[in-house]
């Protein structure tokens, strides 16, 4: 189980499926939004829909899921949460627009 584990965390400790929930600011109401990321990739989900693609960076402390082009005006900033989350915020132009936390569903 242990290997297991170690296979679903990847390269920054991100890889797998998260449910995404809404903590606070503009963002609108996320019911239904998960993401799914593999090493330095991954994309969000918004129900059984596709939604946009986006690359994982570290940045300093934290990690970062910059959007690809046409949205890539876009960044989420993320910190390592309890237990198995992570809090965020997404950012537009460097401006924050909401915060959300990001709960593992699966690998």
């Amino acid at each position: 189980m242990a290997a297991r584990a170690t296979l679903c965390r990847g390269l920054y400790g991100l890889d797998g499926r998260w449910r995404v929930q809404r903590l606070g600011g503009v963002l609108p109401p996320m019911v239904g939004v998960s993401k799914a990321i593999r090493g330095r990739r991954g994309k969000v989900r918004l129900g059984p829909l596709p939604g946009p693609p986006f690359r994982v960076e570290s940045r300093g402390e934290g990690i970062a899921l910059v959007y690809l082009p046409p949205l890539s005006a876009f960044t989420d900033e993320l910190e390592a949460g309890s237990g198995d989350s992570w809090e965020g915020r997404t950012l537009f132009g460097g401006y924050v627009l909401g915060r959300f936390r990001m709960t593992r569903v699966g690998c």
